[in-house]
């Protein structure tokens, strides 16, 4: 169960009928949660179609009420604005500083002025590659000099999660806010 980002959706006090985006969240339970939480307006990211299988035969009929978004975030063109961009897990997999600056520019035109950025990425504890990829790891203060001054810091938290093999990743899960 993706608790800590449903309490940091939560937090965020949008109402039920807001748009929220979940960036990289193809096969993630977080759309099921937000549908039986009430949220109406979900769209799901993902770089790979063959990700929403899963989650759609999950939701049955529940996932024609989802928009399913076929996209690379760098390339993405956002059909309007959303109240919350959620990502668990795609940020740091940007690398390359020009991906990262992309990713930046799409988030920035793709958030409604006071809307809320959920990020979740390896923490300064976490590992060094990813499903045999490089990643970058984040801390507060590397995310706030790449986030400020267009956002300002709501929360954050560490977490220790537990992959399906059993071993531990460092997670800095936090909550921003976008400017006027």
């Amino acid at each position: 169960m993706p608790a800590k980002s449903l309490q940091l959706i939560r937090s965020s006090g949008v109402a039920h009928d807001a748009p929220i985006l979940d960036v990289g969240g193809g096969a993630s339970t977080l759309v099921d949660h937000l549908l039986d939480a009430g949220f109406s307006d979900v769209s799901v990211l993902d770089i790979a179609s063959s990700a929403f299988t899963q989650t759609r035969a999950r939701l049955e009929a529940n996932a024609t009420q989802v928009s399913w978004i076929e996209a690379d975030i760098t390339a993405f063109e956002a059909p309007r604005c959303y109240a919350i961009w959620h990502d668990r897990a795609v940020f740091h997999f940007q690398v390359d500083a020009a991906d990262r600056d992309q990713y930046l520019d799409v988030l920035r035109g793709s958030l409604r002025p006071e809307g809320h950025l959920i990020l979740a990425t390896f923490g300064p504890g976490g590992p060094e590659r990813c499903s045999g990829l490089d990643i970058q790891r984040y801390s507060v203060d590397s995310l706030r000099t790449l986030l400020e001054p267009h956002f300002r810091l709501r929360a954050f938290d560490i977490e220790e999660h537990r992959t399906p093999s059993g071993s531990s990743q460092e997670f800095l899960y936090s909550w921003w806010q976008a400017e006027k």
